[in-house]
């Protein structure tokens, strides 16, 4: 069975950093695109970074630029996400998701990932 697991969430202080793991079972993760989504309450579900299958990374939201990072480890079966100088307006659940077939690109929206994770919290506040 495909499943997707992230970790790593929390609460920080603004300006804090925060990685997130997202870790595969039932498939190589290598083999496909995977992409960070958020979810903060009251919001509806935003992408926030992706990266493709042959290591390109597509940026969903502006505010994260300069911020934020995503990258993988195949020897762990795992992608990561990176988040640097943490906003309270970056308090949100984080999913990792990927697509159905392997060697898809980053989709332009969440409709075009199949695989989500349960999320995990990021909490910033003082």
């Amino acid at each position: 069975q495909l499943q997707l697991v992230e970790s790593g969430g929390g609460l920080v202080q603004p300006g804090g950093s925060l990685r997130l793991s997202c870790a595969a079972s039932g498939f190589t993760l290598d083999y496909y695109s995977v992409g960070w989504f958020r979810q903060a309450p009251g919001k509806e579900r935003e992408g926030v970074l992706c990266i493709s299958f042959s290591g390109g990374t597509t940026n969903y939201v502006d505010s994260v630029k300069g911020r934020f990072t995503i990258s993988r480890d195949g020897a762990k079966n795992a992608v990561y996400l990176q988040m640097n100088s943490l906003k309270p307006e970056d308090t949100a659940v984080y999913y990792c998701a990927a697509p159905r077939h392997y060697g898809a690109s980053c989709p332009p929206t969440s409709g075009g990932m199949d695989y989500w994770g349960k999320g995990t919290l990021v909490t910033v506040s003082a």
